[in-house]
This record gives C-alpha cells, sequence and structure tokens, in this order.
C-alpha cells in the first residue's frame, strides 16, 4: 500500500478538538498525525488553502439495490458517495425485499466491498418486510453487520411494536432510526399545510403530523431508556419537543438534511417535483428553529437523505412522482454555503455533524484523524466554485432542488483505508 502524504493542510478533527494548519502522513492504511519535515512518501498531496476532515459519514442514503437497479446500484450509489466526500454511508433497508434479515445485510456489504468505492453500513429493518407489525430477526440482522435498525419511510405507527423494538435495540446499545409522521395526517398530502397549500389547492401535509410523533417516540424512548434517532427533522416544536427530551436524559437524536434548510414550502408554486420530499419543505420559522437546533446541539447530524429515481419516474405528473430528491454529490457545497459562508456554524462545528457525531451514533470506530487510526480522509476545498449539474451525477438520480445553482466549496480528495479513491485536482509524486 502506497504511503500519502498530505501537507499544509488546515487539519479540522472535532473529536479532539483540533483545527490548525498541519501535515498527516498515512503508512499501511493508518494515520500519523505528526511527521517529521523531512519526511517522504509514494503520494504527496498538497493541502494548501484546503481544509483536511476525517472521512466524512452519511448515516441515511437509499441504495435501491436490490430490486430497483433502475433508480441506483450499491456501485453508482458509493461512487457518488466518493464523489460527495463520504467514506462512509449507512444504506437504508428500503429495497426490494426489505433488508430484513441477515442475508441481505451480507449482501449489502458484499456488494460494496466489490464496488471498491466508500465503507456501506447496513441499516436493517425493524419490521417484517416494513410493514411495521412484528419485529425483523433484528438479533441476525446485527450478526449481518447491521449497525442502527430503521423501517425507512414508513412510520412504525403501533405503538406497542414501537415499544418492543426501543426495548430490543436498547439492550443491544443500537438506535432506531425513526421517520417520525402521523401516517394518517398526511395520507395523499404533497406539501406542508398552510397558506401555500391552500393557494396552491394541493393536499396537505401538516407540521403536527411530525410533532404529534415525536412527542410519542419521546415518550416511548423515556419509559424504555432505548435509543431512539428522529430522522429528517423539519419543525419548530419537533426542535423543541427534543431540546427538552434531551434535558430530561431520554436517549434521543435527531438529523436535517441541507435541503430542509434551504427551501420552503413557497418553492413548489412551480409545480416542479424537485421539491417533493417528504418530510417537505415548511416555513421561514422552522428552517430558523432547525439552524438554532444545529447551533446548540439539538440536531447532532446532517444527512443527504438521498432518494434516487430513475428518470421515467420523476418526468410525471407531481401527484404520481415519488417523494425524494438526491443528495450525496451536493451536501457539502450546500452546507458550506448555507452554514459556513454565512457564519451559522463554525468549521469545527459543521465537520462534527458530518464526522464524529454519526460515528457515535452508528457505534462506529470512524471520524476521527487520530494517531494510528484507519485513514478515512477527506480534503475539502472551501474555494472552490461550481454550478450544479446533475448531467455529471455519478449517482443515476438526477433530481436535486439545487440545480443550476452557483455553489461554492467542494470535495478534492478523498482517501479510503489509506487508498486514495477520489481525486478533482492533480498529484505530485516524492
Amino acid at each position: 500500500m502506497a504511503s500519502i502524504l498530505i501537507k499544509n493542510g488546515r487539519v479540522i478533527d472535532p473529536a479532539n478538538n483540533r483545527d490548525e494548519v498541519a501535515s498527516l502522513l498515512i503508512i499501511d492504511g493508518r494515520i500519523q498525525t505528526n511527521p517529521g519535515d523531512d519526511v517522504h512518501a509514494d503520494v504527496v498531496i498538497d493541502a494548501t488553502d484546503k481544509i483536511v476532515t476525517p472521512g466524512l459519514i452519511d448515516m441515511r442514503v437509499s441504495l435501491r439495490e436490490p430490486g430497483s437497479e433502475e433508480d441506483e446500484t450499491i456501485e453508482s450509489g458509493t461512487a457518488a458517495a466518493l464523489a460527495g466526500g463520504f467514506t462512509t454511508i449507512a444504506c437504508m433497508p428500503d429495497t426490494e425485499p426489505p433488508m430484513d434479515n441477515r442475508a441481505a445485510a451480507e449482501f449489502v456489504i458484499l456488494q460494496a466491498d466489490r464496488a471498491r468505492n466508500c465503507h456501506v453500513i447496513p441499516i436493517g429493518a425493524v419490521t417484517k418486510q416494513c410493514h411495521g407489525e412484528e419485529l425483523a430477526e433484528i438479533g441476525q440482522l446485527l450478526e449481518g453487520g447491521a449497525r442502527a435498525f430503521s423501517d425507512a419511510k414508513q412510520t412504525i405507527a403501533n405503538s406497542e411494536v414501537m415499544r418492543r423494538a426501543l426495548e430490543y435495540t436498547g439492550m443491544m446499545n443500537r438506535p432506531i432510526f425513526h421517520h417520525a409522521q402521523v401516517p394518517e395526517l398526511i395520507a395523499d398530502g404533497l406539501m406542508h399545510e398552510g397558506f401555500y397549500s391552500t393557494l396552491l389547492g394541493l393536499p396537505p401535509m401538516p407540521a403536527a403530523a411530525e410533532t404529534i410523533m415525536i412527542n410519542r417516540d419521546i415518550t416511548l424512548a423515556e419509559i424504555t431508556g432505548g435509543h431512539l434517532h428522529l430522522m429528517g427533522i423539519t419543525t419548530e416544536f419537533g426542535v423543541e419537543q427534543i431540546r427538552k427530551a434531551r434535558e430530561r436524559g431520554v436517549r434521543v437524536t435527531a438529523d436535517v438534511t441541507p435541503h430542509h434548510l434551504y427551501f420552503k414550502d413557497e418553492d413548489l408554486q412551480t409545480f416542479h417535483s424537485k421539491y417533493k420530499v417528504n418530510p417537505p419543505f415548511r416555513t421561514a420559522e422552522d428552517i430558523q428553529a432547525l439552524i438554532e437546533g444545529l447551533q446548540d446541539g439539538t440536531i447532532d447530524v446532517i444527512t443527504s437523505d438521498h432518494q434516487p429515481y430513475a428518470e421515467e419516474k420523476i418526468t410525471c405528473e407531481l401527484d404520481q412522482t415519488p417523494f425524494g430528491v438526491v443528495g450525496l454529490e451536493t451536501l457539502v457545497p450546500a452546507c458550506i454555503n448555507r452554514l459556513i459562508e454565512t457564519n451559522l456554524l463554525s468549521w469545527l462545528e459543521l465537520i462534527a455533524k458530518l464526522t464524529i457525531n454519526p460515528a457515535r451514533i452508528l457505534g462506529i470506530e470512524a471520524g476521527t484523524l487520530s494517531e494510528n487510526t484507519v485513514a478515512d480522509i477527506t480534503i475539502l476545498d472551501p474555494a472552490m466554485s461550481q454550478t450544479i449539474d446533475p448531467d455529471n451525477f455519478l449517482s443515476k438520480g438526477r433530481r436535486t432542488p439545487f440545480a443550476n445553482k452557483e455553489l461554492k466549496g467542494g470535495v478534492d480528495h478523498v482517501i479510503v483505508g489509506g487508498e486514495l479513491r477520489y481525486s478533482a485536482a492533480s498529484l505530485t509524486t516524492g
């Protein structure tokens, strides 16, 4: 394995509260944090004016394989993840058939190993077929490599099933990732309930659908002691519920997507399906609450909620097309523009929500640049300027609300397990 020297970069490692210009040396796939000035390496990367971080981690990615390979495959999805700066992604169980048994989890890991792009961690189904009625073989899924459990976009509406799931996974110290919405309140809905849903005559998805379910989930997490992770929080009241629960010591964590920090319900006035997401875009007040949740730590993680679909599935009428947009290849510039350029978060705070925080929730040894750890490293170029062109995506999915937007910042290099797997710049050898 070639040795790699990364020199003169701004090293940001929130796990060690480190933010300084320094060099890193990679030997035999592991990090040496303080190489000497006269060190030699097979590959030298000059990271001057670049930001060197632990490999980014995305906890919430749909890869569609098996069952919907026309939308995405493990190979194409992990290639997109690399281009987006991610060395590790967690794969949702919304495949066909769903990932509700050990063999399904092992299949994902095997396909990811064959693709040789980034690490993939399976998230096993909580219930059989993700139907919310009977617990899946959670112990077997754990042995097959699953690190967390979820029914993806299917809400576990049965409170007794959710309680038993939290009790069982709590004993294993594994989280349940839950899509917190009351199904009956959002049935047939297309957008946030408010002025614009009335103006446009589109079926609503009220904020209460989220906050009611969050309240139930927090209550169950509190009485069971299980670890609840709430996916894709969008509402002001939801953020406040989580904040108060954490103050009481409830084991609850949460994530948000970059696109829910950018776009509002009024954007759907175009009737373009790139603004059709679940949960929906909400109001400016909700966005402000999400940002405050990121700032005070109520929201731990930023995820892409990558939802790829084949072209024929996204070119139909708004009520016929599925919910969801791709996000792996736009997350970094979106976060830089929305949170760094506006001084809403520091670099240390942002990188923590993309590295050590998701690593801790997933219970994996990653998200740090500590001495002798596995060399998963992302190098960002904050000065890079780009126009988002979906036709250039490595993902099979093309639908994104960021299409044609001018964004600052991008990914320069990605190193996985000590191997340079992605480069947007030339290398010099020495």
